[in-house]
């Protein structure tokens, strides 16, 4: 697919997310803010227990639904979470080791849906076993279900190794 226009796709989605959040805003109250902070927490322990090939947590943050989406730092736009656990479950089986963190998180929160915007910072090593920086931008999308924040979005740039 066209970079410009997935590209294009991405900041539309993430403006139509924000038109839906904003009416609904002043309603979120700090204990969703809190709820949806021990998601990405929860999201980022995950990632980095998929880095020593233990799949199972990072299966329990994400909503199962048709509609999730994943634009990982390898590349590529995946819909539904049929499409997406195979490239978690591909990712674990790299074990590739060190840590990711977020920094600089900014959190958004509406009724039932969250937007997250942070860095993505560590290290760990490439498919060709190299020791590799990580210093990357991700937006994470929550959504509310059973009154459990899930993920249902992650979007990252591009990181060269993988």
């Amino acid at each position: 697919m066209n970079t410009k226009i997935v590209r294009k796709n991405l900041v539309l989605l993430t403006l139509i997310v924000l038109l839906c959040l904003a009416p609904r805003l002043a309603q979120a109250g700090e204990g969703d803010e809190k709820a949806v902070k021990q998601a990405v927490a929860q999201f980022y322990s995950a990632l980095n227990t998929m880095f020593t090939g233990e799949i199972a947590p990072m299966m329990e943050v994400w909503s199962h639904a048709a509609d999730v989406t994943y634009m990982g730092p390898g590349g590529g736009f995946e819909v539904g979470w049929k499409a997406i656990s195979p490239i978690w479950e591909k990712q674990a089986a790299m074990k590739l080791g060190g840590s990711v963190n977020s920094e600089e998180m900014k959190v958004i929160v509406g009724d039932n849906l969250a937007v997250v915007h942070n860095y993505e910072i560590g290290k760990n090593t490439n498919v060709k076993g190299k020791a590799q920086s990580v210093d990357i931008r991700a937006t994470n999308i929550f959504r509310k279900e059973d009154g459990k924040w899930k993920m249902i979005g992650h979007h990252t740039d591009l990181l060269p190794g993988l």
